[in-house]
Protein backbone atom coordinates (compact mmCIF):
# COMPACT_ATOMS: atom_id res chain seq x y z
CA UNK A 1 0.00 0.00 0.00
CA UNK A 2 2.83 2.53 0.53
CA UNK A 3 4.49 1.90 -2.10
CA UNK A 4 1.60 2.32 -3.69
CA UNK A 5 0.72 5.42 -2.67
CA UNK A 6 4.24 6.57 -3.52
CA UNK A 7 3.60 5.80 -7.12
CA UNK A 8 0.81 7.48 -7.14
CA UNK A 9 2.25 10.70 -5.39
CA UNK A 10 5.02 10.77 -7.88
CA UNK A 11 2.76 10.40 -10.94
CA UNK A 12 0.64 12.93 -9.42
CA UNK A 13 3.73 15.09 -9.04
CA UNK A 14 4.75 14.26 -12.63
CA UNK A 15 1.72 15.48 -14.06
CA UNK A 16 1.54 18.77 -12.28
CA UNK A 17 4.96 19.77 -13.31
CA UNK A 18 3.97 19.19 -17.02
CA UNK A 19 0.74 21.23 -16.76
CA UNK A 20 2.69 24.10 -15.26
CA UNK A 21 1.74 23.72 -11.59
CA UNK A 22 5.46 24.54 -10.49
CA UNK A 23 5.68 26.77 -12.95
CA UNK A 24 7.91 29.87 -11.60
CA UNK A 25 6.10 32.94 -11.61
CA UNK A 26 7.33 36.17 -13.47
CA UNK A 27 5.43 39.42 -13.12
CA UNK A 28 6.38 41.26 -16.17
CA UNK A 29 6.04 45.44 -16.66
CA UNK A 30 6.32 46.65 -19.37
CA UNK A 31 6.94 50.23 -20.26
CA UNK A 32 4.12 51.22 -22.34
CA UNK A 33 0.96 49.79 -23.74
CA UNK A 34 0.31 46.76 -25.05
CA UNK A 35 1.88 46.93 -28.99
CA UNK A 36 4.74 45.68 -31.08
CA UNK A 37 7.13 47.17 -29.26
CA UNK A 38 6.92 44.64 -26.89
CA UNK A 39 6.29 41.99 -29.58
CA UNK A 40 9.14 39.74 -28.50
CA UNK A 41 7.47 38.97 -25.37
CA UNK A 42 3.95 38.65 -26.35
CA UNK A 43 5.54 35.67 -28.62
CA UNK A 44 7.11 33.66 -26.12
CA UNK A 45 3.70 33.56 -24.40
CA UNK A 46 1.90 32.79 -27.43
CA UNK A 47 4.12 29.89 -28.41
CA UNK A 48 4.82 28.56 -25.64
CA UNK A 49 8.34 29.38 -24.78
CA UNK A 50 7.91 30.91 -21.26
CA UNK A 51 5.98 27.36 -20.62
CA UNK A 52 8.55 25.20 -21.95
CA UNK A 53 10.94 27.00 -19.64
CA UNK A 54 8.91 26.09 -16.78
CA UNK A 55 7.94 29.70 -16.47
CA UNK A 56 4.56 31.26 -15.59
CA UNK A 57 4.66 34.81 -17.16
CA UNK A 58 2.05 37.75 -16.29
CA UNK A 59 2.50 40.59 -18.85
CA UNK A 60 1.99 43.91 -17.37
CA UNK A 61 0.70 46.99 -20.02
CA UNK A 62 1.84 50.50 -19.23
CA UNK A 63 0.98 53.22 -19.64
CA UNK A 64 1.20 57.09 -19.22
CA UNK A 65 0.81 57.03 -15.56
CA UNK A 66 2.46 53.70 -14.97
CA UNK A 67 6.57 53.90 -14.11
CA UNK A 68 8.37 51.11 -14.63
CA UNK A 69 10.73 51.51 -11.80
CA UNK A 70 7.76 52.62 -9.40
CA UNK A 71 6.36 49.24 -9.62
CA UNK A 72 9.82 47.62 -9.66
CA UNK A 73 10.62 49.28 -6.33
CA UNK A 74 7.09 48.52 -4.51
CA UNK A 75 7.10 45.08 -5.87
CA UNK A 76 4.82 44.89 -8.47
CA UNK A 77 6.77 43.10 -10.85
CA UNK A 78 10.03 40.87 -10.83
CA UNK A 79 11.12 42.49 -14.36
CA UNK A 80 10.78 45.55 -16.30
CA UNK A 81 11.17 47.08 -19.57
CA UNK A 82 12.82 50.95 -19.60
CA UNK A 83 15.10 52.73 -21.27
CA UNK A 84 18.60 53.83 -19.65
CA UNK A 85 18.36 56.92 -19.51
CA UNK A 86 15.21 57.06 -17.29
CA UNK A 87 17.09 53.75 -15.23
CA UNK A 88 20.08 55.63 -14.44
CA UNK A 89 18.37 58.68 -13.02
CA UNK A 90 16.39 56.47 -11.29
CA UNK A 91 19.33 55.09 -10.20
CA UNK A 92 21.38 58.04 -9.06
CA UNK A 93 18.09 59.60 -7.07
CA UNK A 94 18.49 56.11 -4.79
CA UNK A 95 16.46 53.12 -6.55
CA UNK A 96 18.94 50.18 -6.74
CA UNK A 97 17.69 48.85 -10.58
CA UNK A 98 20.04 46.64 -12.44
CA UNK A 99 20.52 46.22 -16.28
CA UNK A 100 20.03 42.60 -16.86
CA UNK A 101 19.48 41.74 -20.79
CA UNK A 102 19.24 44.37 -23.74
CA UNK A 103 17.01 43.37 -26.40
CA UNK A 104 16.97 46.41 -28.39
CA UNK A 105 20.41 47.10 -29.69
CA UNK A 106 19.60 50.70 -31.91
CA UNK A 107 17.34 53.66 -30.68
CA UNK A 108 14.66 54.41 -32.18
CA UNK A 109 14.17 58.17 -31.09
CA UNK A 110 13.60 60.97 -33.32
CA UNK A 111 12.26 64.60 -33.16
CA UNK A 112 10.44 65.08 -36.52
CA UNK A 113 10.26 68.49 -37.42
CA UNK A 114 7.99 70.68 -39.96
CA UNK A 115 9.88 71.90 -43.26
CA UNK A 116 7.35 74.57 -43.03
CA UNK A 117 8.01 75.95 -39.49
CA UNK A 118 12.09 76.52 -40.79
CA UNK A 119 13.88 73.78 -38.79
CA UNK A 120 16.16 72.28 -41.41
CA UNK A 121 19.42 71.56 -39.25
CA UNK A 122 19.44 71.18 -35.11
CA UNK A 123 20.76 74.44 -34.91
CA UNK A 124 17.67 75.38 -36.14
CA UNK A 125 15.86 74.42 -32.57
CA UNK A 126 16.95 77.66 -31.26
CA UNK A 127 13.84 80.19 -30.45
CA UNK A 128 11.49 77.22 -31.36
CA UNK A 129 8.63 75.24 -30.00
CA UNK A 130 9.68 71.36 -29.21
CA UNK A 131 7.31 68.69 -27.97
CA UNK A 132 8.83 66.80 -25.58
CA UNK A 133 7.47 63.29 -23.52
CA UNK A 134 8.06 63.09 -19.65
CA UNK A 135 7.67 60.34 -17.19
CA UNK A 136 11.63 59.44 -17.76
CA UNK A 137 11.46 59.98 -22.05
CA UNK A 138 12.42 63.35 -21.45
CA UNK A 139 16.12 62.31 -20.39
CA UNK A 140 17.60 62.27 -23.89
CA UNK A 141 16.06 65.17 -24.53
CA UNK A 142 17.40 67.15 -22.28
CA UNK A 143 20.62 65.82 -22.64
CA UNK A 144 20.49 67.25 -26.34
CA UNK A 145 19.74 70.05 -25.77
CA UNK A 146 22.16 70.67 -23.39
CA UNK A 147 25.07 69.73 -25.87
CA UNK A 148 23.63 72.02 -28.14
CA UNK A 149 23.90 75.18 -25.69
CA UNK A 150 19.71 75.70 -25.38
CA UNK A 151 18.14 76.28 -22.25
CA UNK A 152 14.86 74.30 -22.35
CA UNK A 153 13.00 77.40 -20.01
CA UNK A 154 11.99 79.04 -23.02
CA UNK A 155 13.42 82.53 -25.19
CA UNK A 156 14.65 83.51 -27.80
CA UNK A 157 18.27 81.92 -27.56
CA UNK A 158 16.99 78.25 -26.51
CA UNK A 159 13.68 76.02 -26.57
CA UNK A 160 10.17 76.41 -25.37
CA UNK A 161 9.48 72.66 -24.31
CA UNK A 162 5.30 71.66 -25.13
CA UNK A 163 4.73 68.94 -22.50
CA UNK A 164 3.86 66.47 -25.43
CA UNK A 165 0.90 63.70 -24.65
CA UNK A 166 1.55 60.52 -26.41
CA UNK A 167 0.10 61.67 -29.61
CA UNK A 168 0.86 64.01 -32.99
CA UNK A 169 -1.73 66.50 -32.59
CA UNK A 170 0.92 69.09 -31.97
CA UNK A 171 2.96 69.03 -34.96
CA UNK A 172 -0.52 68.72 -36.90
CA UNK A 173 -2.03 71.58 -34.98
CA UNK A 174 0.95 73.95 -35.78
CA UNK A 175 1.46 73.93 -31.97
CA UNK A 176 5.09 72.98 -32.17
CA UNK A 177 7.81 72.85 -34.71
CA UNK A 178 9.36 69.25 -33.60
CA UNK A 179 7.79 66.46 -32.02
CA UNK A 180 9.12 63.64 -30.06
CA UNK A 181 8.67 60.63 -32.37
CA UNK A 182 9.48 56.68 -32.50
CA UNK A 183 11.04 55.40 -35.98
CA UNK A 184 8.35 52.76 -35.04
CA UNK A 185 5.21 54.40 -33.86
CA UNK A 186 4.16 58.10 -33.99
CA UNK A 187 6.35 58.76 -37.22
CA UNK A 188 4.02 56.50 -39.47
CA UNK A 189 1.07 58.33 -37.42
CA UNK A 190 2.05 61.30 -38.99
CA UNK A 191 1.55 59.55 -42.45
CA UNK A 192 -1.36 58.02 -41.53
CA UNK A 193 -3.10 61.38 -40.57
CA UNK A 194 -1.92 62.72 -44.06
CA UNK A 195 1.50 64.47 -43.80
CA UNK A 196 3.72 63.49 -46.22
CA UNK A 197 7.63 62.33 -45.51
CA UNK A 198 8.61 65.15 -47.76
CA UNK A 199 7.24 67.64 -45.45
CA UNK A 200 8.99 66.20 -42.43
CA UNK A 201 12.58 66.75 -41.55
CA UNK A 202 13.80 64.01 -39.15
CA UNK A 203 16.55 64.41 -36.30
CA UNK A 204 17.30 60.98 -35.34
CA UNK A 205 18.91 60.62 -31.52
CA UNK A 206 22.00 58.41 -33.12
CA UNK A 207 22.93 60.39 -35.96
CA UNK A 208 23.15 63.60 -33.95
CA UNK A 209 25.82 62.32 -31.28
CA UNK A 210 23.25 61.05 -28.37
CA UNK A 211 23.24 57.54 -28.54
CA UNK A 212 21.32 56.19 -25.34
CA UNK A 213 20.08 52.42 -24.73
CA UNK A 214 16.46 52.07 -24.99
CA UNK A 215 14.20 48.71 -23.82
CA UNK A 216 16.34 46.89 -21.51
CA UNK A 217 14.94 44.26 -18.87
CA UNK A 218 15.96 45.95 -15.42
CA UNK A 219 15.35 44.72 -11.76
CA UNK A 220 16.60 45.55 -8.58
CA UNK A 221 19.83 45.29 -7.47
CA UNK A 222 19.32 42.88 -4.23
CA UNK A 223 17.25 40.37 -6.37
CA UNK A 224 20.58 39.24 -8.10
CA UNK A 225 22.23 37.95 -4.84
CA UNK A 226 19.49 35.32 -4.63
CA UNK A 227 20.65 32.49 -7.15
CA UNK A 228 17.22 31.01 -7.37
CA UNK A 229 16.29 34.39 -9.03
CA UNK A 230 19.28 34.89 -11.35
CA UNK A 231 18.03 31.56 -12.56
CA UNK A 232 14.47 32.41 -12.77
CA UNK A 233 15.67 35.47 -14.91
CA UNK A 234 18.26 33.41 -17.12
CA UNK A 235 15.33 31.26 -17.71
CA UNK A 236 12.89 34.61 -18.68
CA UNK A 237 15.87 35.76 -21.22
CA UNK A 238 16.43 33.12 -22.75
CA UNK A 239 12.86 32.73 -23.49
CA UNK A 240 12.24 36.09 -24.18
CA UNK A 241 15.09 36.13 -27.07
CA UNK A 242 13.41 33.30 -28.89
CA UNK A 243 10.57 35.12 -28.47
CA UNK A 244 12.18 37.99 -30.34
CA UNK A 245 14.15 35.59 -33.03
CA UNK A 246 10.40 34.35 -33.82
CA UNK A 247 9.02 37.75 -34.80
CA UNK A 248 11.94 38.57 -37.07
CA UNK A 249 11.23 35.40 -38.62
CA UNK A 250 7.38 35.30 -38.60
CA UNK A 251 5.84 38.89 -38.01
CA UNK A 252 2.44 38.47 -39.20
CA UNK A 253 2.68 36.45 -35.88
CA UNK A 254 4.21 38.48 -33.73
CA UNK A 255 1.24 40.49 -34.69
CA UNK A 256 -1.06 38.60 -34.35
CA UNK A 257 0.22 38.10 -30.96
CA UNK A 258 0.10 41.18 -30.02
CA UNK A 259 -3.48 42.57 -30.63
CA UNK A 260 -4.43 38.93 -29.18
CA UNK A 261 -3.42 40.99 -26.02
CA UNK A 262 -4.70 44.40 -26.73
CA UNK A 263 -7.76 44.82 -24.43
CA UNK A 264 -8.16 48.26 -25.41
CA UNK A 265 -8.95 47.24 -29.29
CA UNK A 266 -6.97 50.16 -29.84
CA UNK A 267 -4.46 48.68 -31.77
CA UNK A 268 -5.07 48.06 -35.77
CA UNK A 269 -3.28 45.47 -37.67
CA UNK A 270 -2.10 47.75 -40.16
CA UNK A 271 0.01 49.86 -38.10
CA UNK A 272 1.07 46.90 -35.94
CA UNK A 273 2.33 45.74 -39.18
CA UNK A 274 4.62 48.62 -40.12
CA UNK A 275 5.70 48.51 -36.02
CA UNK A 276 6.89 45.33 -35.76
CA UNK A 277 9.31 45.76 -39.33
CA UNK A 278 10.90 48.65 -37.48
CA UNK A 279 10.92 46.91 -34.06
CA UNK A 280 12.99 44.27 -35.92
CA UNK A 281 15.75 46.41 -37.34
CA UNK A 282 16.20 47.61 -33.88
CA UNK A 283 16.30 44.20 -31.81
CA UNK A 284 18.38 42.67 -34.66
CA UNK A 285 21.83 41.03 -33.74
CA UNK A 286 20.61 40.82 -30.55
CA UNK A 287 20.91 37.60 -28.23
CA UNK A 288 19.91 39.86 -25.00
CA UNK A 289 23.82 40.24 -23.84
CA UNK A 290 24.23 44.33 -22.83
CA UNK A 291 27.35 46.10 -25.04
CA UNK A 292 29.00 47.57 -22.17
CA UNK A 293 30.62 49.63 -25.10
CA UNK A 294 26.77 51.64 -25.75
CA UNK A 295 26.04 51.54 -22.40
CA UNK A 296 28.80 53.31 -21.32
CA UNK A 297 28.33 55.69 -24.58
CA UNK A 298 24.95 56.48 -22.79
CA UNK A 299 26.46 57.14 -19.38
CA UNK A 300 29.07 59.93 -21.46
CA UNK A 301 25.67 61.40 -23.24
CA UNK A 302 23.80 61.79 -19.98
CA UNK A 303 26.72 63.05 -18.24
CA UNK A 304 27.47 65.68 -20.64
CA UNK A 305 25.90 69.28 -20.94
CA UNK A 306 27.82 71.16 -18.28
CA UNK A 307 26.06 72.40 -15.28
CA UNK A 308 22.80 70.69 -15.87
CA UNK A 309 23.71 67.16 -16.94
CA UNK A 310 21.34 64.14 -16.81
CA UNK A 311 22.78 62.33 -14.58
CA UNK A 312 26.56 63.75 -12.13
CA UNK A 313 28.38 61.09 -11.98
CA UNK A 314 29.32 58.03 -13.55
CA UNK A 315 27.18 54.95 -12.22
CA UNK A 316 28.72 51.91 -10.77
CA UNK A 317 26.85 48.79 -10.88
CA UNK A 318 24.21 49.75 -13.16
CA UNK A 319 24.48 46.31 -15.10
CA UNK A 320 25.26 43.09 -14.56
CA UNK A 321 25.50 39.93 -16.81
CA UNK A 322 25.23 37.61 -14.01
CA UNK A 323 21.43 36.91 -15.81
CA UNK A 324 22.56 36.68 -19.47
CA UNK A 325 25.71 34.55 -19.04
CA UNK A 326 23.43 31.68 -16.86
CA UNK A 327 21.22 32.10 -19.99
CA UNK A 328 24.55 31.51 -22.28
CA UNK A 329 25.08 28.09 -20.45
CA UNK A 330 21.56 26.65 -20.32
Amino acid sequence: MKKTLLAAAAASALLMASTGAFAESVKLQLKWVTQAQFAGYYVAQAKGYYKDAGLDVTIMPGGPDINPEQVLAGGGADVVVDWMPSALATREKGSPVVNIAQPFKRSGMMLTCRKDSGVATPADFKGKTLGVWFYGNEYPFLSWMSQLGLKTDGGADGVTVLKQGFNVDPLLQKQAACISTMTYNEYYQLIEAGMKAEDLNVFKYEDNGVATLEDGLYVLEGKLADPAFVTTMAKFVKASMKGWDDARANPADAVKAVLDNDASGAQTEAHQTTMIGEINKLTEGSDGTLDVAAAQRTVDTLMKGGSDPVITKAPVGAWSDVVTKAAAAM
